[in-house]
């Protein structure tokens, strides 16, 4: 199991130093540090290491993300640079301290918009080290003390904010449940009041000719914003964000709209955009926002409609038990299509005023489990395992559980935190047993058919999987997006970029099917669109591992090998050690002409295959053996890779430019006829 905290900084003069080291940088102890830190517009929460401005994600981990942890838990203190290397950079780990250190501090200005000149946030004391000198704030969770760390706050401590050079006027005024549920029910009776003037003044159409009311038949797409967390604990943030995601999937599921994926509303979570702004950057006729909050075992929802223009369509309250959420989306979801005379079929007709009971406790370890896979790091995803897990066993017959525990494990297994053989037999057996309990449910016919393609290579199957999800649930992004991948794998790649096409149509901010465009492009050899189009994804996340690797890769294929080693060198500094980022950096070093680096690189992959501490694939062996020239070493690999059922063989050998020196050969035809793949 790949332990991805690994992260290092590549020194320039020494571009395989990373390689060597034995040690990662480590994070500070978070036990005694606030539950969240707020400073100006920002809040930083270290258990998740969250970094949000006005309530919007901002992406970036690693070394800048350390090191803010360590100034915001001494406010006005000077922290130095020797105790910044000593927490951060082990004496064992083979870096350019000082060039890194400047470096994460450079990357952690430009994320908070700050200057070393006129510093709002960050001061240097040349030649010493750092101080943060806004104003700060943070709030300790209240849970019970760690006896053990004697420098954890004492439970009077824990049970108050604690406010650091704040002025009074700004320290907000108390707050609680019982508040913002008043507040929210007097503005639902001011709401239907105001509904029910309007219905009472339509007399020979009036109200029409008032409001100037266009025609709601125009209405074919909408966006579901991110719903308030009115209860304003980060710990109920995967509640809000669930039921966004249900209302956004509920709404998908109707064949006559056009539903912008959760990926792409998470983006303006927190954000005082206008809506027609966001409507106009979204592709939407209208959106939905809203607020919800959970208390004791009832849930309360607010939603509105508004077309693009800002005309205010429907405003409406419920109150239901967490028995009833599932009725309750369903309910909301009905609203909102009556209200816009969306077409219904019989079959969506019926599944919206239909719906099970579910168990509170199965439902909300689901939510958790979602919230945790959409982080795609190795500890969210194998957290979201466990929440799934526990789902299942709380109510085993959650068809979405089980869909959702498919998916981390094959998630877990492409992206190479456990090997085929971890991952792949129990994506499958969950995804049978979701569909054993829902044959209707577009994301268990989609994680079957990912498993059959990545590791059964039962092809056949897997296209009739992925075309039956698409037909139960043409607005479901992912099932297009999987898709356009079992098409780039079988070599066809122009249907591959219509399919990835109609993913980004859904999810238009996704960088990761962003990303797989520009690998599209990079099979079909159209490699100068493939770099515009990397380039246009790092310009939504710089700091996006799989976008550099593919850049360089791209790079290498046109002979730009400068370029090349700088971005797989990038991606190295992002993931640490990544199996994949050092096969890339040394194949590229062998096209290039510099084999010793390429060896020396080969042999760490080595070390860390034996010490079982990372899974190493085959299939990037081979294309290291191909860039060195050694085709016997390479087929060699491909046959453990066949072997080990690596799932790189089915996404990528019909297609892979790296391996084109080995495609007259009779034994790489070989390979394409025992998987199965188009000769």
């Amino acid at each position: 199991m790949r332990p991805r905290v690994t992260r290092v900084r590549l020194a320039e003069s020494t571009p395989v130093g990373i390689l060597l080291a034995n040690s990662v940088p480590r994070v500070p102890s978070l036990s005694s540090n606030p539950a969240l830190y707020r400073f100006s517009s920002y809040e930083f929460e270290p258990r998740t290491g969250e970094l949000r401005k006005h309530g919007i994600r901002i992406r970036f981990d690693g070394q800048p993300l350390a090191v803010l942890l360590m100034l915001l838990n001494r406010p006005g203190e000077l922290v130095t640079r020797e105790e910044l290397q000593k927490k951060l950079w082990p004496a064992d780990t083979f870096v350019d301290f000082e060039h890194s250190l400047n470096a994460a501090v450079k990357r952690l200005r430009s994320v908070l918009n700050d200057s070393a000149d006129t510093p709002r946030f960050i001061e240097t004391v040349p030649r010493r080290g750092y101080r943060f000198i806004a104003p700060v704030e943070g709030a300790f969770a209240a849970s019970a003390p760690d006896s053990t760390n004697q420098d954890a706050p004492s439970a009077n401590e824990e049970a108050i904010e604690l406010i650091v050079e704040k002025p009074a006027a700004e320290v907000p005024a108390p707050s609680g449940a019982r508040a913002q549920w008043r507040t929210l029910w007097l503005a639902s009776i001011a709401c239907a009041f105001l509904v029910a003037l309007l219905v009472g003044l339509n007399a020979g159409g009036l109200r029409q000719r008032l409001l100037g009311r266009p025609d709601l038949g125009t209405i074919r797409s909408l966006a579901v914003l991110p719903l308030e967390n009115l209860s304003h604990d980060p710990e109920q943030e995967y509640f809000a964000d669930g039921m966004t995601e249900a209302l956004t999937t509920e709404l998908a599921q109707i064949s006559a709209l056009k539903v912008i994926s959760r990926t792409s509303v998470m983006q303006y979570k927190g954000t005082k955009k206008p809506l027609p702004q966001i409507a106009k950057e979204l592709g939407v006729d209208a959106v939905v926002e809203g607020a919800v909050q959970r208390s004791g075992d009832k849930v309360g929802i607010t939603v509105q409609l508004i077309q693009a223009s800002d005309r205010h369509l429907l405003a409406k309250s419920y109150e239901r038990g967490l028995r009833d959420v599932l009725a309750l989306q369903r309910e909301i979801a009905h609203a909102i299509t009556d209200e816009i005379k969306a077409k219904l079929t019989p079959q969506e007709q019926a599944r919206l005023t239909t719906a099970r009971p579910v168990n509170p406790e199965a439902h909300d370890a689901y939510l958790r489990g979602r919230y945790f896979q959409y982080k795609r790091t190795g500890e969210g995803l194998k957290r979201s395992v466990e929440y799934f897990e526990q789902s299942v066993a709380k109510d085993p017959a959650s068809a979405l559980a089980y869909s959702g525990l498919s998916d981390s494990y094959s998630i877990l297994g492409v992206l190479g935190y456990l090997s085929p053989q971890q991952a792949s037999p129990k994506a499958e057996a969950a995804a049978v047993k979701a569909l054993a309990m829902d044959d209707t449910l577009a994301e268990a016919h989609t994680a079957l058919a990912f498993v059959k393609t990545n590791y059964d290579w039962d092809f056949s199957t897997a296209e009739r999987e992925f075309k039956r999800a698409i037909e139960l649930n043409p607005g479901y992004p992912r099932a297009h997006s999987l898709y356009a991948a079992y098409l780039g794998g079988q070599g066809r790649i122009d249907e591959a970029l219509a399919e990835i096409k109609r993913a980004l149509e859904l999810d238009p901010l996704s960088v990761y099917d962003n990303t797989n465009l520009g690998g599209y492009l990079y099979k079909a050899r159209r490699y100068d669109q493939a770099i515009r189009q990397f380039q246009m994804t790092l310009e939504m996340d710089p700091n996006l591992l799989q976008a550099h690797r593919w850049l360089g890769q791209v790079y290498e294929s046109k002979e730009m090998y400068g370029e090349a080693i700088a971005e797989f060198q990038k991606a190295i500094v992002l993931g640490g050690v990544y199996p994949p980022s050092l096969a890339n950096l040394a194949h590229a070093y062998a096209v290039s002409g510099r084999r010793g680096q390429a060896l020396r690189v080969l042999s760490r992959l080595k070390e860390l295959e034996l010490s079982k501490q990372e899974y190493v694939s085959a299939y990037d062996l081979a294309v290291i053996y191909t860039g060195l020239g050694e085709k016997d070493q390479a087929f060699k690999s491909l046959e453990r890779a066949y072997e080990q059922r690596d799932g790189w063989m089915a996404f990528w050998l019909k297609t892979d430019p790296r391996l084109d020196s080995l495609r007259a050969d009779q034994r790489f035809a070989s390979f394409l006829q025992r998987i199965g793949l188009p000769q």
